[in-house]
């Protein structure tokens, strides 16, 4: 059986690894204070009232009570976490690729200049196991960004139960005591990454860091097989649409490919890319913050009951706020995540045109 696999797939692994983790980069920096923003609607506590009403409200207070460098707090983890995130990405979906290719073989001939489109079953495919093979990446750096993100709540419901035992003992004194301000504002000494990750291990060992890894796998493999499928669409719907014009390819006159579109095709079909993702299984990624943030979220001192289930969570998240609660963020959500894989794709499509 001849290879017809698409010459994307043939590449050194170690390009989708070079240009996956530029593109992860990049795209991580920019998107970071909107994901920090998301986090903490999800992850507000269900025995208490909604400390934010919406997305403008919890970035007005960010910014008032934590300032401008707090929209970046747990960044350190997602950008080292996209590099290996996006490179077990690409390289997973285009050797998926080329094993579908292999093993079904397309009625189109391929050659290396007019690579043979894959199916739109196939590249859902390939971006399924390529998202099932990722989740065992994100899911540990996701914890503990998450964990770092909602510091700032966690560190406000001690300082409030604390306020609180002090105003109850100060009542049965025979002088009342000012209550010290300290007692009513966050921390603002936040444990970093490397804090946090010790902190997990030395509490749960190894497989504390794959807590939350059932909501990570069921958001990456329909929310990976969405991402690609529309790319690809939307890309491959530019691309018609310009061999419908007559035009040919500006680097060899053959025919068009993605490496043809302007900025703005690749962006679009990127954004478009983003926006489905999230918003396909956006309560999987609801369930799962509040899965990996339930200890802090707890209060130090509380004792620890059972572990919630994923499902169970979900029962819970439903009761307390309804169909609502589940979506809590989604909009920032796709807010954030149209810029972010416009990036993406534009990146790693701009370097897979210049260096092949």
């Amino acid at each position: 059986m001849s290879n017809t696999a698409d010459p994307q797939a043939a590449r050194p692994a170690w390009k989708d690894v070079s240009y996956g983790s530029a593109a992860g980069i990049v795209s991580k920096l920019v998107e970071h204070p909107l994901d920090l923003t998301k986090v903490r609607l999800q992850s507000q506590p269900l025995d208490r009232a909604a400390r934010y009403s919406g997305p403008w409200d919890c970035i007005v207070q960010t910014y008032r009570n934590e300032g401008l460098k707090a929209f970046w707090r747990g960044v350190s983890m997602p950008v080292a976490g996209a590099m290996a995130e996006n490179a077990t990405l690409f390289v997973v979906y285009n050797q998926t690729q080329a094993i579908l290719q292999r093993l079904y073989p397309p009625s189109t001939p391929s050659t290396p200049d007019e690579p043979a489109p894959l199916s739109i079953w196939q590249t859902a495919t390939a971006a399924a196991v390529a998202g099932a093979a990722v989740s065992f990446v994100l899911t540990p750096v996701e914890l503990v960004k998450c964990k770092m993100q909602v510091s700032n709540i966690a560190a406000e419901g001690f300082a409030s139960s604390t306020a609180a035992h002090a105003v109850a003992s100060a009542s049965h004194a025979p002088a009342a005591k000012p209550i010290p301000s300290s007692f009513m504002r966050p921390n603002p000494a936040s444990p970093g990454a490397i804090a946090v990750t010790r902190s997990i291990l030395r509490e749960y060992g190894v497989r504390g860091l794959w807590l939350g890894q059932t909501g990570t796998l069921i958001r990456e493999t329909g929310g990976g097989a969405a991402w690609f499928t529309t790319f690809e669409v939307v890309s491959q719907w530019f691309i018609q649409r310009r061999v419908a014009r007559g035009e040919v390819s500006a680097k060899d006159g053959g025919r068009v490919t993605k490496g043809d579109l302007a900025a703005w095709e690749l962006m679009s079909a990127g954004a478009g890319a983003g926006i489905m993702y999230n918003v396909v299984l956006f309560p999987a990624d609801c369930i799962k913050s509040t899965i990996q943030t339930e200890d802090e979220l707890r209060g130090k001192g509380e004792a620890k009951g059972p572990r919630r289930g994923f499902f169970q969570v979900g029962k819970d998240i439903y009761a307390a706020r309804g169909v609502r609660g589940l979506y809590n963020g989604c909009g920032i959500t796709a807010l954030r995540a149209a810029p972010s894989s416009a990036l993406i794709f534009y990146i790693y499509s701009r370097l897979e045109a210049a260096f092949g």
